[in-house]
């Protein structure tokens, strides 16, 4: 009797799918019912034969003891796609490389913005994949960054798909080309694992106007074909100082690199190479010193120089001196392979990951934990220009491990990258000039200052004095009026992190409050003594630039009706009491300027009917007792008085922008100068050119002062970072 009952149930398969159909599931698609093969369709199919119904009948399937019926599934709306479609979808799905585009600017001119003075910032990221098409996202810079708000709002668009190449992108690479064109043009070089190499470039206008999807904004320029099909693993592309030109440094499976140097104007291109670079996979590739020279690393675990002179490539050696590290040989011999390379933003180090050989490390916890390691090697030693019998202009010791001439390219190769930070567009990260610097100067102070000074005598100085830096240093203070402001940050980041790194940036900033070069209670040296005038004339010079401006802003807001300061992204002046009374107690320092307009401000006040002591008045954030200004660094509340004494005095920072109390909010921090910020200073601030006039009566639209397009510290120029616990890991912008 059992064995008759388990045979029906396993020639009808029904009972234990517990599944029921009906005419409205088998319309929309196959039931997922069971049919037996000689058996008819279920009852309610329609068949091809005039829709006869089966004789055999569906029988809900009944609930087992302890188990519940199955839920009938949902029945699908979805459009259906074809096979094609399907597998198109799934390849596009299956991302390989990905790359990001150089930050794009579009005034609001070319954009068809309605304000004035507005602009769009916004970044291409490209994603490659095995079909051999390529989507590019278009992501918008945030309008403003707000310390309360954690998520910033942000738009991300697909903009186009392009269909690059036939086989998989294996290897994408982005830049902007130098043109004399009034809208960015952005190049693009994409690598297939078929060894084709094409070159693309895309118009800025054009990434906001796209809108067919299928048809990327992308014109090709060059397509080049390896006849041995040697897939590519590696892509560096680079601009040129010189309009329209450009590098290309392509890396094969096959361990080899070539060059390729071309014009986008005439869309001509000259190769050099194919050289043997390596003898595995070349996985990394980085241009150095605008084109000069060419890094590569490999699976083979080598990491090669390479110089361009002309059409050719030649081979270098990497310098083996190193400031203030081990040489190669001491290094222990625990690396396997290089996984990839990149050049530090200022040209003088290079970064490499490398993984670990496993039987060199320790197999009780170091090869379950190091998976791969980030080393670094100096490539400021490299001669970059062609010298002939070039020497140091004065007699140094000689240090251990270099050469004369190596201390000659040092100091050009510093100088140059000195150079390169002066435009207020680049990011301020000097991280690599400031640990050479501070390697050297443990070895040979004496070189240190050599170079500062030369650096400082072509950037401040106008007239010729003697190369030192007691000559150098009084005249430099003299034309901080006339200095772009990103100098006074670079300055002001270099006397810190180089020149006073044993003091903490707390005791500088107490020092600097009432510093004068006389002053006995600072008991260093007279050259210590002139780096800490030289910082406090410089970060007084950006004090009162920020003033300055938020007065002329203050009067331009109050003089028109229709103010943003409420609008987000906006700038607005906070803090005209505080800086008032800064102004009232350095009115010996300041410029002359400044004190008329400070005196109009308190003019208008007065005709506005503003109560100057009501807004004067500070609260302490813990005891709501007073705070007078008495430092634009901190305030220390006078307590609340009780039982006739007064009660506990609280030391509160003030905002480094608006010189008010901050409040107990996430504020942000600068990690340079340690300062606190509740709000953040003007874009105007940061992009004031050298030649400044000193003439604060301007008054600038509403429309157009708004706030910094990233955070920024006003005094070191440097990107501000969250407040949080030191526990946590902090990258150091310097």
């Amino acid at each position: 009797m059992k064995e008759q009952k388990r045979r029906k149930v396993n020639n009808f398969g029904v009972r234990n799918a517990g599944l029921e159909t009906s005419c409205d599931q088998i319309s929309h698609g196959p039931s997922p019912s069971l049919e037996l093969e000689g058996q008819g369709p279920p009852k309610g199919r329609c068949t091809k034969s005039g829709g006869r119904k089966s004789s055999h009948q569906i029988v809900p399937a009944t609930r087992g003891r302890g188990r519940s019926a199955k839920k009938p599934p949902e029945v699908c709306i979805l459009p259906l796609i074809t096979a094609d479609q399907y597998a198109s979808r799934s390849a596009m799905l299956s991302s390989l490389v990905v790359a990001w585009s150089p930050l794009l600017k579009l005034s609001s001119r070319i954009c068809g913005a309605p304000e004035i003075n507005s602009s769009i910032c916004f970044s291409l990221l490209a994603v490659g994949s095995k079909s051999g098409k390529i989507s590019f996202w278009r992501i918008n810079v945030p309008e403003y960054y707000s310390i309360e708000q954690s998520l910033a709002p942000t738009r991300v668009e697909l903009i186009g798909i392009l269909k690059a190449h036939s086989s998989w992108v294996t290897a994408i690479s982005c830049a902007l080309l130098a043109s004399d064109s009034s809208t960015p043009q952005v190049l693009l070089a994409t690598g297939s694992s078929d060894g084709s190499v094409r070159i693309w470039i895309g118009h800025g206008e054009e990434f906001l106007k796209s809108t067919e999807v299928n048809n990327a904004p992308f014109y090709p320029l060059k397509e080049i074909v390896n006849i041995y099909a040697v897939p590519v693993s590696v892509l560096s592309l680079m601009p040129t100082q010189s309009l329209h030109k450009m590098l290309l440094a392509v890396g094969r499976t096959s361990g080899a690199i070539e060059v390729w140097m071309g014009d986008a104007s005439v869309k001509t291109f000259d190769k050099a190479g194919p050289y043997d670079a390596h003898d595995q996979v070349v996985t990394g590739l980085a241009w150095a010193f605008d084109g000069c020279f060419l890094y590569s690393c490999s699976q083979d675990n080598f990491v090669r120089s390479w110089s361009l002179r002309g059409s050719s490539l030649s081979e270098m050696p990497i310098p083996s001196s190193s400031p203030g590290l081990r040489s190669v040989s001491d290094m222990p011999d625990v690396f396997i392979s290089c996984l990839g390379l990149v050049v530090s933003p200022s040209n003088l180090a290079v970064a490499m990951v490398r993984s670990f050989d496993v039987n060199q490390l320790d197999h009780m916890y170091e090869a379950r934990l190091q998976k791969a390691a980030v080393e670094f090697f100096w490539i400021g030693g490299h001669q970059k220009d062609i010298l002939s019998n070039t020497s140091l202009e004065f007699d140094i010791e000689p240090l251990p491990g270099f050469t004369e001439k190596e201390l000659v390219y040092w100091e050009s190769n510093i100088l140059w990258s000195l150079k390169q930070y002066e435009h207020w567009d680049k990011p301020l990260v000097i991280w690599d000039i400031v640990a050479a610097l501070l390697a050297f100067k443990w070895s040979a102070p004496d070189y240190v200052d050599h170079v500062l000074v030369k650096w400082l005598s072509s950037s401040y100085v106008d007239v010729h004095v003697e190369r030192s830096i007691g000559k150098v240093l009084p005249h430099v203070c003299k034309s901080f009026c006339k200095a772009a402001s990103r100098q006074l940050h670079l300055l002001n980041i270099i006397c810190r992190q180089v020149i006073l790194p044993e003091l903490k940036a707390d005791e500088i900033n107490s020092n600097l409050l009432n510093f004068t070069v006389d002053n006995p209670n600072f008991a260093q040296d007279k050259q210590h003594k002139l780096w800490m005038d030289l910082l406090s004339r410089s970060e007084k010079e950006l004090r009162e630039r920020l003033v300055g401006f938020s007065f002329s802003a203050y009067r331009s807001f109050t003089s028109n009706s229709a103010t943003t300061s409420s609008e987000p992204g906006y700038w607005y002046p906070f803090g005209m009491a505080q800086m008032e009374q800064w102004v009232a107690n350095n009115n010996h320092q300041v410029h002359d300027q400044l004190k008329v307009v400070a005196t109009e401000i308190k003019t208008c006040k007065r005709s506005r009917c503003i109560e100057l002591a009501e807004e004067d008045k500070e609260q302490c954030s813990y005891c709501s007792a007073p705070v007078p200004f008495e430092s634009p660094e901190f305030g220390v509340c006078r307590g609340m008085e009780s039982n006739g004494s007064s009660g506990q005095k609280h030391k509160l920072a003030r905002c480094a922008v608006t010189m008010q109390v901050c409040p107990i909010t996430p504020l942000w921090l600068c990690k340079c100068c340690q300062r606190w910020i509740s709000k953040l200073a003007p874009e105007s601030l940061f992009k004031m050119p050298q030649q400044h006039c000193l003439d604060y009566k301007f008054s600038p639209e509403p429309s157009s002062i708004k706030v910094a397009s990233k955070p920024q510290c006003p005094f070191c120029g440097i990107l501000l970072q969250r407040s949080q616990p030191e526990f946590l890991l902090s990258p150091l912008p310097v």
